[in-house]
């Protein structure tokens, strides 16, 4: 029955022979260590030794073994998943760069590990109930919060699960990345107020989104600081047609503005549209300064000049935070990014 198979037989088995999968235990026999410490290497624990885990990753591709995640989570009590919640709906995500490009420096944090990184949109009149039940659902092991608002982070916050936001949620406790919202704000502002201009207004963000609020917060002390109407602000939605309709306002109650701060670039592009209505040349008859250097900025007309987004550095910096606390590991609550002008044609 037992017994050793020699190389020739070996070769010489039918093309139908099965072959047991290998296991654990024979990556560790094969590696010479035992099976905790081949455990420890294969879910990229950093108390092992280089040269050890060095024979233990050699002898997995040898053996050609794959760990058993069903398997490994019944006993971890892990799913292997992370999730991305974007609490927007599929028609915004697909149209603003910000989403693809943050999701991509996040998936970009979780290239060298087994995570699965799986993205989860919202519904529309269901977004804070669909977040919720995906968090409190045990089908991830922790999450990324990219785009929210400050009830639905509060929210999603008390489901216990491990969470980090892509932008501060203004939320005690939270863990977030940002880039200095309010401190890029003011410097758009004034490299338009040293322009030499005077009538200057903004597209904002909206006020219940911290980016929206913290942009326009900039944006008002800068101007207060140099003595100039901090007042002349519509609100919209980041998308271009809420700052199509935002800039009709806004030209309607000071058609003499002479620079505009615009909280997106995708807000921007609309603007522009509203400002070539009116007969209104940029940077000719209005200086613009826009925000998060996205794909956008380069293909409108005039090219913008912005504020660094760093969108694809939140998705990474966010995701590695997250997989550090996943690790258990020690991690600051908060990290902030800071901006700078990105120099093109609209000022």
């Amino acid at each position: 029955m037992g017994g050793t198979v020699s190389p020739d037989e070996a070769h010489s088995e039918s093309p139908g022979a099965v072959h047991s999968a290998p296991t654990l235990d024979d990556v560790a026999a094969a590696a010479g260590v035992s099976r905790a410490t081949a455990s420890r290497v294969l879910n990229r624990s950093s108390t092992v030794r280089d040269e050890t885990a060095s024979r233990v990753r050699a002898a997995t591709a040898r053996l050609g073994y794959h760990p058993n995640h069903a398997a490994r989570s019944l006993v971890t009590q892990r799913t292997g998943v992370v999730a991305v919640l974007v609490p927007e709906t599929e028609s915004r995500v697909f149209t603003d760069p910000f989403f693809a490009t943050t999701y991509g420096g996040a998936l970009s944090a979780f290239a060298d590990t087994d995570y699965q990184v799986v993205l989860a949109l919202s519904h529309p009149g269901h977004t804070v109930d669909r977040m919720a039940r995906i968090l409190t659902s045990g089908i991830a092991d922790g999450a990324l919060v990219v785009s929210h608002h400050t009830s639905m982070a509060e929210r999603l916050i008390n489901s216990g699960q491990t969470l980090v936001f892509v932008g501060d949620p203004g939320v005690p406790g939270a863990l977030w990345v940002d880039v200095d919202q309010k401190r890029a704000a003011y410097e758009a502002t004034g490299y338009l107020v040293n322009r030499g201009i005077r009538a200057i207004a903004s597209i904002t963000g909206p006020a219940d989104m911290g980016s929206g609020r913290m942009r326009l917060d900039g944006f008002r002390a800068r101007l207060v600081e140099a003595g100039l109407d901090p007042s002349w602000t519509q609100e919209a939605d980041f998308t271009p047609q809420g700052a199509e309709a935002a800039t009709r306002r806004l030209l309607a109650l000071h058609p003499d503005v002479e620079g505009l701060f615009v909280a997106s670039d995708l807000m921007s592009s609309g603007v522009l549209r509203v400002l070539a209505e009116h007969r209104l040349r940029v940077p000719d008859d209005v200086l613009l300064v826009s925000f998060d250097n996205s794909s956008v900025a380069t293909q409108t007309v005039p090219a913008l000049t912005t504020m660094e987004g760093h969108a694809a550095d939140l998705g990474r910096e966010a995701g590695l935070m997250l997989l550090a606390r996943l690790r258990g590991e020690k991690t600051d609550s908060s990290r902030l990014l800071a901006s700078h002008v990105v120099k093109r044609d609209s000022c």
